[in-house]
């Protein structure tokens, strides 16, 4: 039986022009072998399967060639390439870094580079996964690696650049191998399958190129797996099947489903995904990944981002021609939000089903929000429309005057009450007041106001008032005495006058006027220097701090008498307690645990019905007056007696007994009680530290 070779050695590249993908390192080692400019070190980076090994194998072999080809080629015919193809040349040597990590290692290295090369121009040392070396062989490295011999070159190769340290580096040509395009893949893995006369389909070979991730030993290793599977006929059912991915239908049948609003065969579809095995997060990726390929082929001119096969590109351009590009754009975020909140959902079959609960009916949300900002047009231009009719007919007074009694059709019957004068603040805008006159009442025809001049215009008559209008006239309220006196001497530059001149604030209800007339204001009164009249927040502070230093100023009447009381009943003891467990019991089940804790300890009162409640400290004691007025009424009316009164009392504390810590503490305790130690301690020479 013939042994079989992979194909990903098989079909290895032997030659610079072979090698797939890597176009810009090719010719850039290519150039440098014909142009004599070989530095002494090089790093080839990149992810796996991309050939940097191939690369660094293929420079080996083409720089000790002694027939060069006009392209720069080996030409496989000379003794050094012959023996480089028979894996027997004594010039190129390979190491594995993985597990020759050490500094001997190194060591051992660095004595074979002392021998200049029996046979042709350059001994090549090819290093794989340099990144395993340690730190010590690295640096044992260095100076080899910086000043070799001439005919010493030294290839390196890592999938992970960022551990080798940057000494490494900076001694190095580095060249950055790329992932290969799944359509060059494509092509390679066609020519195989040409080579091993093997009938494959387009989409199948495609498939392949898209799982392989970018790595062309990967896409020949899934491609003799199926090729071992399905025989040579490769079709894409098969590879399907066999790799276990989820097929493009899955996806054109969900956006279907979707289209057409029908959330049973979104939801059954998605139990059939679940039943044959796949992953769910998988599924929500790949509808993603469907949905912007879907929003990629809306327009021609990004088709070509799209890498997929010529037939799976077509079903992509028609879905995508049938879908709303709102659709799209909405179904994508809310998918991309499953995505992101997937891992912290507890229950994530239910998390992806709501999922496409919305997007089953995101084409009906979309339309109806579309209509409702329509709608919402149209019934805006009709306010603004109602706005403006009543901004321009009806005019806003200056200053509101008393509005007599006058029927309105359609108005609500007016109450009648004292006559009250409106505030003069209801103008827009402070005027120049000129000196009073009496002004007759006249009828209004037309009443755009509201019947209580305290009240604000509305905001749809185009007066919006920003903030609340001091009022000059003096309520009924309580108004804080402000014992200081306000005067504005400063003259206004509109009429030249103070506004204000010796005003004292005062709680005098001033006499209605008759009815009928308007009160009449001041000579001096203007609507800004109004603010002149009301105590600004750091009087009114000062008011509130001498009003605390007069109450703490004032001794507080207890509500125990000054002298003893007689006839007093005797208490009930066990009523008291009673009452007094209640009570405490109600406050832990309250969760007020601070007062539970004050009032769970003994008390005894006395015959004048002062109960004594021993506190362990003045917190408590703080903590007791703070609700002392409210558990006395719930105790007096739980037991019965009014005279009840409670009187916290400090306990006193016992003395601390001294706390015996280390050894020669505890010798000095005993010493006192026990005399004799001291003689035993210097008789035989002992130590109070053991």
């Amino acid at each position: 039986m013939e042994n079989f070779v992979v194909s990903a050695r098989k079909y290895r590249p032997a030659t610079f022009r072979s090698v797939v993908g890597q176009q810009h390192v090719t010719t850039t080692l290519q150039n440098a072998i014909v142009s004599h400019h070989l530095a002494q070190a090089f790093l080839f980076c990149g992810p796996r399967g991309v050939g940097k090994t191939t690369c660094a194998r293929i420079l080996a072999k083409t720089i000790n060639c002694t027939n060069l080809t006009p392209e720069a080629e080996a030409c496989n015919e000379c003794e050094s390439c012959r023996a480089f193809n028979q894996n027997a040349s004594f010039n190129v040597h390979e190491l594995d870094a993985a597990s020759n990590n050490s500094v001997e290692d190194i060591r051992s290295l660095v004595e074979q580079v002392r021998y200049a090369p029996q046979a042709g121009r350059y001994k090549i040392y090819i290093i794989d996964e340099v990144h395993m070396l340690s730190n010590a062989a690295f640096n044992a490295f260095l100076k080899t690696l910086e000043e070799p011999p001439s005919y010493a070159i030294f290839i390196l190769a890592t999938t992970e650049r960022h551990k080798i340290i940057p000494t490494i580096l900076s001694r190095c040509q580095i060249f950055d191998f790329n992932r290969i395009r799944v359509e060059d893949i494509r092509k390679h893995l066609r020519y195989v399958a040409t080579q091993e006369h093997i009938a494959a389909e387009d989409d199948a070979l495609h498939l392949l190129a898209q799982k392989a991730d970018g790595g062309l030993r990967d896409a020949l290793s899934m491609f003799d797996q199926m090729v071992t599977f399905s025989g040579h006929n490769l079709t894409y059912k098969d590879v399907v099947q066999n790799l276990h991915v989820l097929d493009y239908e899955y996806y054109f049948r969900l956006v279907d489903a979707l289209l057409t609003e029908n959330l049973s065969a979104a939801l059954l579809l998605l139990d059939e995904v679940m039943q044959n095995g796949f992953d769910l997060h998988n599924f929500v990726v790949g509808a993603a990944e469907h949905l912007r390929g879907l929003l990629v082929c809306k327009d021609t001119v990004t088709v070509q981002l799209l890498e997929v096969s010529e037939g799976i590109r077509a079903r992509y351009v028609q879905q995508a021609q049938a879908s709303p590009l709102a659709f799209l754009l909405s179904a994508l975020n809310l998918v991309s939000q499953c995505d992101r909140e997937f891992k912290q959902a507890k229950n994530q079959r239910l998390h992806v089903e709501l999922t496409l609960m919305k997007l089953a009916y995101l084409n009906g949300a979309v339309q109806f929000a579309r209509d409702l900002g329509t709608s919402n047009g149209h019934a805006t231009n009709g306010e603004a429309k109602k706005k403006t009719s009543v901004e321009t007919g009806a005019p806003v007074a200056s200053a509101p005057a008393p509005v007599p009694s006058v029927p309105v059709v359609g108005a609500a019957p007016a109450v009648e009450s004292a006559p009250r004068v409106a505030p003069p603040v209801a103008a827009p805008a402070p005027r120049p007041m000129a000196p009073p006159q009496p002004v007759a009442p006249r009828p209004v025809a037309t009443v755009s106001a509201p019947a209580a001049p305290e009240e604000s215009v509305p905001v749809e008559s185009g007066v919006e008032e920003l903030h609340e209008t001091p009022s000059i006239e003096d309520e009924e309220a309580d108004i804080p005495t402000v014992h200081h006196q306000v005067v504005d001497t400063s003259p206004h530059v509109d009429i030249g006058a103070p506004s204000v001149a010796g005003h004292e604030p005062t709680t005098t209800r001033l006499p209605p006027p008759p009815p009928g007339m308007q009160k009449p204001l001041p000579t001096t009164a203007k609507l800004p220097g109004l603010a002149s009249k009301i105590p600004s927040l750091k009087d009114l502070k000062a008011q509130v701090t001498q009003q605390m230093s007069a109450a703490k100023a004032t001794p507080v009447a207890d509500d125990e008498p000054s002298g003893p009381v007689t006839g007093l009943p005797v208490i009930d003891e066990e009523v008291l307690q009673k009452a007094w467990n209640d009570i405490k019991e109600d406050r832990r089940a309250q969760d007020r645990m601070s007062e539970y804790i004050v009032l769970n300890r003994p008390v005894t009162v006395d015959d004048q019905h002062v109960i004594r409640l021993a506190v362990d400290n003045p917190i408590q004691i703080d903590q007791f007056n703070a609700f002392r007025s409210e558990f006395l009424t719930e105790l007096r009316q739980r037991t019965g007696y009014p005279r009840l009164n409670v009187h916290p009392v400090l306990m006193e504390q016992a003395p601390t007994a001294r706390k015996l810590y280390t050894s020669a503490d505890k010798f000095e305790y005993l010493a006192d009680k026990f005399p004799i130690l001291l003689d035993m301690k210097q008789k035989l020479g002992l130590d109070t530290d053991f």
